[in-house]
């Protein structure tokens, strides 16, 4: 209540509020154009904004549902915000590697993007319906009806999995209490993205490289947590989630391993 819907929902409002005021027009450009915009939304918010965004253009029949499929894989990035503010700032007191993370990273994505724009560019656009048209008479409104459930779809998930993971991590404390830390690592990243990024820092504050490649890959593959809520969301729409599945597999490595090549 103090954190996630003070930034979350007031976004997540514009966001939607700004595609519902800008229908694009059935041609081959408008197309890319509306998947730019989709991308800088998702892009500046983080996650899940893109899947929401994705969740609305599908649902408006403004994108096939193959297009869902594939934007909702691209379409999904952590915040600069919390990029610059939370990893850079109070993390790394240095925000060298934020910039460094978020240039590589929307390189990469933007490059598959337009990728997917050129293989996708013969297939023509499902029209918008005159019943969807007639249903968001008001988009300021509709924008706030439908960014409530997100922002609380997000926080559940949130308290969800910080639970999980405070008995989690208790349990292994109790049962293993000589364990070693890289496993105590894994486990908190692959629950909680947060916690991961902080337990990097906390071990590997004084090595130059192992710590900024864990903080590369922790962004880049996040956590379960992230994953439920795109899921969540993703499934509303009946979006399918198995071309976001394979391209985070691919970004995880692939980030990492070109920001060791480019950066260290």
């Amino acid at each position: 209540m103090e954190a996630l819907f003070p930034y979350l929902l007031p976004y997540l409002i514009l966001t939607q509020w700004f595609i519902r005021l800008t229908p694009e027009k059935d041609n081959s450009l408008s197309r890319f154009k509306l998947y730019l915009k989709t991308y800088g939304i998702s892009a500046l918010g983080g996650f899940p904004t893109g899947a929401a965004t994705i969740a609305y253009l599908k649902r408006t029949n403004q994108i096939s549902k193959q297009e869902a499929n594939g934007l909702l894989s691209i379409c999904h990035s952590p915040s600069p915000l919390f990029v610059l503010g939370f990893v850079g700032n109070d993390l790394l007191n240095n925000t060298r590697f934020s910039w460094q993370y978020l240039i590589l990273y929307h390189t990469v994505s933007i490059l598959i993007l337009i990728l997917y724009y050129f293989y996708h560019r013969s297939n023509p656009r499902q029209a918008v319906k005159s019943d969807n048209l007639k249903r968001i008479e008001n988009p300021f409104i509709s924008s706030i009806k439908d960014s409530i459930p997100t922002v609380l779809v997000v926080g559940s998930t949130i308290i969800f999995f910080t639970t999980v993971y405070t008995v989690v991590m208790y349990t292994i404390h109790t049962i293993f209490p000589n364990i070693h830390k890289y496993f105590l690592l894994l486990t908190a990243a692959s629950l909680e993205m947060t916690n991961g990024l902080q337990i990097s820092q906390k071990f590997f504050s004084n090595d130059p490289i192992l710590l900024p490649m864990l903080m590369a890959t922790f962004l880049s593959s996040q956590s379960l947590s992230i994953h439920m809520q795109v899921a969540v969301i993703a499934k509303s729409e009946n979006i399918s989630l198995k071309p976001y599945i394979l391209l985070r597999i691919f970004i995880t490595f692939i980030i990492p391993f070109l920001y060791f090549i480019l950066f260290l």
